[in-house]
């Protein structure tokens, strides 16, 4: 009797398509702290998640390590989805979608659809 050999799934994750970079100035459009401006300190493009500045603040409390020392409760930014974000421009204090569109010397920039403010 011959015995399959089954393949392995691979749960490889996909990297997925983000609008949005490492230090951008964003606006959460939805969920607890919806209207909360913040930078972006991290991306995660596999979960695509990323981590804002100020949002979605996290307490955790940590053991003592060693004997003597006191424990601690630590605050940290934890990912959202990055759908629940979206560009803000600081100078017309608006947030915006993300177009893409070429520049003089023929470049591709993002660009706010709402202001025509350039990003990078």
């Amino acid at each position: 009797m011959a015995t399959q050999v089954k393949s392995e799934q691979t749960t490889a994750a996909k990297r997925y398509k983000m609008h949005v970079k490492k230090g951008d100035t964003v606006q959460v459009i939805s969920g607890r702290d919806k209207g909360k401006i913040g930078e972006i300190l991290n991306t995660l493009p596999k979960l695509s998640k990323v981590v804002v500045k100020g949002v979605n603040v996290k307490t955790k409390h940590v053991k003592p390590q060693q004997e003597g020392e006191s424990g601690q409760i630590t605050t940290f930014e934890a990912p959202i989805h990055s759908s629940n974000v979206m560009l803000y421009s600081t100078k017309q204090k608006i947030a915006s979608r993300v177009c893409y569109s070429f520049n003089q010397e023929g470049r591709k920039v993002r660009m706010l659809k709402k202001t025509g403010e350039v990003i990078d």
